[in-house]
């Protein structure tokens, strides 16, 4: 046989393209670092993940011949054996606006801490949509953060396993305790705004309404109803705004309010994003904010202390509520999800700025005080 025959002869023969995609062996690579290193298959990935007894001298010849070959981890091929993933998913209603990047920056932080990453999805309106949303998450991740106002407990049984660690964040469905649930506590935050208005002088007081079909919407209108009812104020229906939570609906509602021939004197939005567009339709039409028109917010997010003038709101503490939900959710994935289920309030409290005067007046009155 010739030279080039010989070396025909040792060539690799290439193997046959198939149309389409060929499959991919999971651990074909796996095994040539085995043959390679000298080692089980088994010891390989006891080595690699740290998942069992390796002597240092046997864990540093995978290593090396890991590198050799270039071998990749494969998370998902790892995911089917051992049926865990080091992700988990956040499913938000939306993925708009500092409150629910707060939410996502606190989770995160609390996610990455321990080893996990990230998997985000917002939803939308339609139903479909949604029931897809929650099937592509399925055997993807090791756990679901959900954060959705009209999700109820059949949905989530009828698209995801019963093993599957879930945590509910401000969802009605979090009500029959079939699930660890986090529950701001909305009523009693936005009733100590509008007491505290009420306390201020204010008898003719607004509300920015946030959606109709949201859980925490509802929760403050019902906070704002009983404030009025504490502190004998009439309820005005006309004193009461549609809004979506968006920057655009507090600003429509801010134009209405400064055309009104008897407007209020107060205004209670049930978000920051929408107090701050109508106190910018007001400052637009000439009135003072908050010496014409004093106005509230909810859930203190980070650009409300800048405002000018900054922002009355009811802080929520955004980025531990992510935090506080993913802690929860890391401890029922530790636990295999066999832990009894908690579901916790979260109080809100109320931080007085200037946009209400309540900061302008206690300062005033404690100067008084001094000079007594």
């Amino acid at each position: 046989m010739s030279k080039k025959t010989r070396a025909r002869a040792s060539r690799p023969k290439s193997r046959s393209k198939r149309p389409g995609r060929a499959p991919v062996r999971l651990d074909s690579t796996v095994t040539e670092v085995a043959r390679h290193a000298g080692v089980s298959v088994a010891t390989v990935s006891r080595a690699i993940n740290g998942t069992g007894p390796v002597r240092e001298t046997t864990r540093q010849r995978v290593l090396q011949a890991a590198r050799k070959l270039r071998f990749v981890p494969n998370p998902a091929a790892r995911s089917l054996i051992t049926r865990h993933t080091n992700t988990v998913g956040v499913f938000l209603p939306e993925i708009y606006g500092e409150f629910f990047s707060e939410v996502i920056r606190g989770a995160d932080a609390t996610a990455r801490r321990r080893g996990y990453h990230l998997l985000v999805s917002g939803s939308h309106s339609e139903r479909s949509e949604f029931d897809a949303l929650l099937s592509a998450m399925r055997g993807r991740v090791s756990g679901l953060i959900i954060m959705s106002p009209d999700i109820d407990a059949a949905t989530l049984r009828e698209n995801l396993p019963e093993s599957l660690p879930i945590v509910l964040l401000n969802c009605s469905a979090g009500k029959d305790h079939a699930y660890d649930a986090i529950t701001t506590n909305n009523a009693a935050g936005a009733a100590a705004m509008v007491r505290h208005l009420a306390g201020l002088g204010h008898r003719r007081i607004a509300m920015i309404e946030g959606p109709p079909n949201n859980v925490d919407a509802r929760e403050r209108k019902r906070g704002y109803l009983a404030a009025l009812r504490w502190a004998g104020l009439e309820r005005r229906r006309e004193l009461e705004f549609p809004g979506d939570f968006r920057e655009d609906s507090g600003y429509r509602a801010g134009q209405r309010i400064a055309r009104m021939a008897g407007r209020p004197t107060a205004v209670f939005a049930a978000n920051d994003a929408m107090a701050i567009g109508c106190l910018c339709a007001l400052g637009e039409s000439g009135l003072r904010v908050p010496d014409d028109v004093a106005i509230g917010g909810f859930d203190d997010i980070p650009i409300a202390r800048y405002m000018n003038p900054s922002l009355t709101s009811v802080d929520v503490s955004i980025a531990a509520l992510g935090g506080r939900a993913m802690e929860k959710l890391l401890d029922a994935i530790r636990d295999k999800n066999q832990h009894p289920r908690r579901p916790e309030t979260v109080d809100a409290r109320l931080v007085v700025r200037q946009s209400c005067g309540g900061a302008r007046t206690i300062t005033e009155s404690r100067s008084r005080e001094s000079n007594a």
